[in-house]
């Protein structure tokens, strides 16, 4: 089930149309039009980038991991993975990706989660879900926690074991990797830069990432 579709972009910062570094912790509520290209860009490394699409006319249709891993047969994304929404809208398509592999299945850590995971006294730490409905809050017009779903974690590393389990383990990226998408449909993308200091993914160490967007 392992993905490793390398594929460079010919694409220069200095041709995009938006450009922004995001603090880990920081949120990111944006949406792209038909045929504009985002890329997310892992600055230092192994930063985890938690992320939701949506429909950008009809935010209740959301992306759909069941869906987008039925339809790829595989649980990994990668260069030519069709990101689809709950009613199997086309989204996004992953045309460029230099890291090789993004997780589908590991979701976002959200205080009761770290408990659970980590230990009790991690409650008030700062998480990604936190990050997600603070953007709701400030900019999500007709988004509510209701349309929050499991999400893509774009350079996390998270392996199946033999049983059927979830291992989070050492990050599979490296600095200056980058994962680009093309919107087919309008779609609207929520990013919580994962602030995580309890999991290996990012190397107990949360990292800027840098957002990118080009017209084509």
């Amino acid at each position: 089930m392992t993905v490793l579709n390398y594929v460079e972009s010919n694409r220069k910062a200095e041709d995009a149309i938006y450009n922004q570094k995001l603090l880990a912790g920081e949120g990111w509520l944006y949406t792209i039009e038909p045929g504009q290209v985002l890329r997310i860009l892992d600055l230092e490394g192994n930063q985890a980038v938690d992320t939701l699409f949506f429909d950008g006319d009809h935010p209740s249709d959301h992306y759909s991991a069941v869906n987008t891993i039925q339809r790829q047969k595989n649980i990994y994304l990668s260069t030519g993975s069709v990101l689809v929404s709950e009613s199997r809208k086309e989204l996004v398509e992953i045309i460029a990706d230099t890291c090789g592999r993004h997780d589908t299945l590991g979701g976002s850590c959200s205080a009761q989660s770290n408990t659970v995971r980590y230990s009790h006294d991690t409650l008030p730490m700062h998480n990604c879900r936190d990050t997600y409905m603070l953007q709701l809050a400030k900019y999500g017009e007709n988004l509510t926690k209701r349309d929050l779903s499991p999400n893509v974690n774009f350079f996390m590393n998270v392996p199946v074991t033999p049983d059927g389990g979830l291992k989070f383990d050492d990050g599979v990226s490296s600095p200056g990797k980058y994962v680009e998408m093309k919107a087919i449909h309008r779609t609207t993308v929520l990013i919580s830069n994962c602030p995580q200091l309890n999991n290996p993914c990012n190397a107990y160490n949360p990292t800027p990432i840098q957002l990118l967007i080009w017209d084509r």
